[in-house]
């Protein structure tokens, strides 16, 4: 995106880019493959599931399977400049009541995915001299939380990797940032009880919660040139919960 000072306005860049996004068939993934869509880029999503549009190519992919990351990174093809990692799960419970399974399949799809991603793609990106990556984190990445040990250590893990692509690759032409979102008003944060979504809700200075669109707003700003000398960078998306 480019700001156009005769239109005051803010114009995308991305046409006709190549992009992956996974976890892109609901919630947050989704807002960001339609935010592509609209910019013009030609979108992939690698998922379990489909979404529900012709614009968006489905890979059906499990992110932590290193094999069936590299089989469909070679089947998108080098056009895919930009990518999104952004599939995760929760499986929350108490650190000490917590099982392997539930501990070992968190950090499996939410911080193996991203390095998987990261180094199928990276060879082209670099080969091209061009890159971005954006990775989603989380508030609780930053500040912990109760019940969630593995997913926060994951979304920790985010960081550490984001900024350690950002060095590696940098001098390859590649940006690599991360956004970390507090709440977002998806169908995940519908199913929560109602007082988990009031806690966070009194935490947000700004009185109300993230929108998936906010999230993607953010994902589209790293993804275009107005952000081309930014990188190693986390932008908290939160309304404020952190604060």
């Amino acid at each position: 995106m480019i700001f156009d000072k005769e239109r005051n306005d803010v114009s995308s860049d991305l046409k006709g880019r190549g992009a992956v996004v996974t976890g892109g068939a609901r919630g947050i993934g989704r807002a960001i493959c339609d935010g592509l869509v609209r910019a013009g880029a030609r979108v992939h999503c690698f998922d379990l599931e489909a979404p529900a549009s012709d614009a968006i190519a489905f890979h059906r992919v499990d992110v932590s399977n290193g094999e069936q990351v590299r089989a469909a990174v070679a089947a998108v093809g080098a056009e895919a400049s930009l990518l999104v990692n952004c599939a995760g799960i929760t499986r929350d419970k108490s650190l000490l009541k917590m099982s392997d399974e539930e501990w070992d399949l968190v950090l499996a799809i939410n911080l193996k995915g991203a390095f998987n991603l990261i180094r199928a793609m990276g060879p082209q990106m670099r080969d091209a001299g061009f890159g971005r990556i954006v990775n989603i984190t989380s508030i609780n990445g930053l500040r912990g939380k109760f019940g969630q040990a593995n997913y926060c250590a994951a979304k920790a893990g985010l960081i550490g990797l984001t900024k350690t692509a950002a060095r590696e690759l940098g001098p390859k032409g590649i940006t690599v940032n991360a956004v970390a979102p507090g709440m977002v008003l998806t169908q995940m944060a519908a199913a929560l009880p109602a007082q988990v979504r009031q806690t966070a809700l009194d935490e947000a200075v700004l009185g109300r919660l993230t929108e998936p669109d906010d999230i993607a707003n953010a994902v589209l700003f790293f993804l275009s040139d107005a952000a081309r000398n930014i990188t190693g960078q986390v932008l908290q998306v939160d309304a404020g919960q952190y604060l």
